[in-house]
C-alpha cells in the first residue's frame, strides 16, 4: 500500500459538502442568524433520529456550554465536588469551575478509559454533590454502576457524552447526557452541542439560562422573535445555538447513516488488522452499537514518542488525547493517579474520521505494522 508523500492523513476532519453550504445559504438569505426556527427544527429532527420523542432536546453553543449550564440546573454551587475522570478534554473540568464548584479527579480503568469505581469511591466526601462521567472513545463499561454508587450516596449524575453522538444505548438512559458538536464530532454544527434531558422542569430551566435567563423566550425565539418585556431570576449566559449552526447539523443529521458507515467500516478494520500486534493493546471500541469518534491505540512495551514520530514522519497525523487534567497546575490537588498517568505515556490516536479512503487506513496499518517489525 503506498500514498503521495504530499498527502498528510488527518488525524481529525468533519465532512463538509454542498449540503452543508445549501444549509448555510438558505439561512443567510433568511436574514435571521441567531437562534430561531432553524434551531427548533434541528432540535426536533434530533429528537426522532434518537429516537427520543417523550425527552427533551436543548441545543447550545458547544458541549462545554451543555455542561456547564447542566451543571448549573441541578443546584451545583460554589464549594460542590464533582467527581470526574482527569482522562478528558479541558473543557470538563472548566465547565465544573464555572460553576464555582471543585473538580475531583478520579483515575480511569487502564483496559478502557473509562473512570475507574473503585477510586471514584475512594473520593466521596459530604460534599460530593455530582459524579461527571465522561464517555471516554464512546465507552460507557460500568455506566451502571455509577448511577448505582449516586444512588446510595444521593449524588447527582450528568454524562460527559460528547465522543458518543449515535450510540444506541445511552440515548435510552434517564437523566441528563451532554454532546459535542464541534468540527471533529461525530456530527458537526460548525460548533455545539446538545443536552438530552429527561426532566422536564429542569429542561426549562435549561432553555432559559441558556439565553441569558430570560424566562420563557425559547419559544419566541423559535418563531423569529424575542421578548423585550422580560424578567430574569438567575445567572444566565449566551450559550444558544444559532440558526446557522442548526442548519448545518440539519444538513450532518440527513447523511450521518453514511458518517456512522464509514467510521465503523474503517475502526472495523482497525480492530481486525491491529489487534494480533503483540506490542499493542486497544479499547473496547464499539462499532454494533456505537459511532467511534476516536481510536486510540496503547503502545505497552515503550512511550508513544517514538510511534508517533514513525507516523508523523509518514505523513500520518496523530495525537494524544489527552493530557490528565490533574498534571495542570489549575486543577493538581497534589496526588498521583497512575493509570491515567500511564495511559498518557503509552496511549495515540490514530485518523479516524469520513474524509479517510479505504486506502488511507490501509496504509496506516502498514505503517504502523512497519514500525512493530523493526
Amino acid at each position: 500500500m503506498s500514498i503521495s508523500n504530499n498527502k498528510l492523513i488527518k488525524l481529525s476532519s468533519p465532512w463538509y459538502g454542498q449540503e452543508e453550504k445549501d444549509a448555510v445559504a438558505r439561512v443567510l438569505d433568511s436574514q435571521v442568524t441567531c437562534m430561531g426556527i432553524e434551531t427548533k427544527l434541528f432540535e426536533e429532527e434530533l429528537k426522532k433520529f434518537l429516537g427520543r420523542e417523550d425527552t427533551n432536546i436543548i441545543c447550545v453553543n458547544s458541549c462545554t456550554a451543555a455542561l456547564q449550564l447542566s451543571l448549573q440546573s441541578i443546584g451545583i454551587k460554589p464549594g460542590d465536588e464533582v467527581l470526574v475522570p482527569t482522562l478528558t478534554f479541558i473543557s470538563t473540568f472548566q465547565a465544573i469551575t464555572a460553576n464555582g464548584a471543585i473538580p475531583i479527579p478520579c483515575d480511569v480503568n487502564r483496559n478502557t478509559g473509562f473512570i475507574d469505581i473503585n477510586d471514584l469511591t475512594n473520593r466521596i466526601t459530604n460534599k460530593t454533590k455530582c459524579i461527571l462521567p465522561v464517555l471516554y472513545a464512546g465507552i460507557d463499561n460500568n455506566i451502571n454502576e455509577i448511577y448505582e454508587i449516586a444512588n446510595d450516596n444521593n449524588i447527582k449524575v450528568i454524562e460527559d457524552a460528547a465522543h458518543s453522538f449515535g450510540n444506541k444505548s445511552i440515548i435510552k438512559r434517564s437523566g441528563i447526557l451532554c454532546f459535542s458538536f464541534d468540527p471533529i464530532k461525530n456530527l458537526s454544527c460548525g460548533d455545539g452541542g446538545m443536552i438530552v434531558c429527561s426532566n422536564n422542569n429542569i429542561a426549562e430551566r435549561l432553555k432559559d439560562i441558556r439565553l441569558l435567563g430570560v424566562i420563557g423566550d425559547t419559544n419566541n425565539r423559535y418563531n423569529n422573535s424575542r421578548s423585550w418585556d422580560f424578567n430574569v431570576k438567575e445567572q444566565g449566559w449566551r450559550y444558544h445555538m444559532n440558526n446557522i449552526c442548526a442548519a448545518i447539523g440539519r444538513a450532518q443529521l440527513s447523511k450521518f447513516n453514511k458518517i456512522k458507515a464509514l467510521r465503523c467500516k474503517y475502526a472495523d478494520l482497525y480492530l481486525e488488522e491491529l489487534r494480533n500486534i503483540d506490542e499493542l493493546q486497544l479499547l473496547p471500541i464499539d462499532t454494533i452499537n456505537g459511532v467511534p469518534h476516536i481510536f486510540p491505540i496503547i503502545v505497552k512495551s515503550q512511550t508513544v514518542d517514538n510511534l508517533k514520530n514513525f507516523l508523523l514522519h509518514n505523513n500520518i497525523g496523530c495525537g494524544t488525547q489527552y493530557k490528565p487534567n490533574h498534571l495542570l497546575t489549575y486543577f493538581n490537588r497534589g496526588y498521583h493517579l497512575p493509570n491515567a498517568e500511564w495511559l498518557y505515556k503509552h496511549m495515540l490516536s490514530i485518523p479516524l474520521h469520513p474524509m479517510l479512503t479505504e486506502d488511507d487506513v490501509y496504509y496506516v496499518i502498514s505503517k504502523i505494522k512497519d514500525f512493530f517489525k523493526k
